[in-house]
């Protein structure tokens, strides 16, 4: 069976704003879904390649939406991060794509077994996506979107998250008298 031209399996990619375990909103009054930003280093030109191609496929399937004819400033879910997160050093070099879908996806580890917990899988983590690009025209806004299909984590990475400490560290040097 071949898959469709407007999917991507990526190459090794590093996980961001990872909402994969419950979904979120982003803004008051919309749906719910799941979410991660993925990072796509600028040498991985493959990736990127796969990536471009399936918006363009996406775009040529998508040109009812768009009125029979491609639209010239279309929104690309492929950004560049060296413009758009300058601020951001994770994001240095890369490229970026936000997926999301009303589904949860599947997570599995290396040896494609289950992940179940946070701890597991994080922002920060580095692994493989399954993604899909489709067209949008909604509210005047017309471009191409990213799906969210499934991620595999193929090794850990310095967590992106907010570092939490445990209560045992918190409450180790406390001289505090409690009387």
């Amino acid at each position: 069976m071949s898959k469709p031209k407007t999917k991507v399996i990526t190459g090794k990619v590093r996980f961001s704003y990872a909402h994969v375990f419950e979904p979120f909103k982003m803004n008051e009054g919309d749906r719910e879904k799941y979410g991660v930003s993925l990072i796509i280093p600028k040498k991985d030109k493959k990736t990127i390649a796969k990536i471009k191609e399936a918006i363009e496929a996406a775009l040529e399937e998508g040109k009812d939406k768009f009125g029979g004819k491609i639209p010239r400033n279309y929104k690309s879910p492929l950004r560049d991060g060296d413009e758009e997160r300058e601020d951001d050093d994770v994001y240095a070099n890369a490229y970026f794509v936000n997926a999301n879908s009303p589904r949860k996806p599947e997570l599995v580890d290396a040896d494609r077994d289950p992940i179940m917990t946070k701890e597991e899988f994080y922002s920060g983590c580095y692994g493989r996506a399954s993604i899909n690009f489709y067209a949008f025209n909604s509210n005047g806004n017309k471009g191409i979107a990213c799906g969210l299909n499934n991620l595999q984590k193929l090794e850990d990475g310095e967590s992106l998250g907010a570092q939490i400490s445990s209560a045992e560290d918190d409450f180790a040097d406390s001289d505090d008298d409690l009387s």
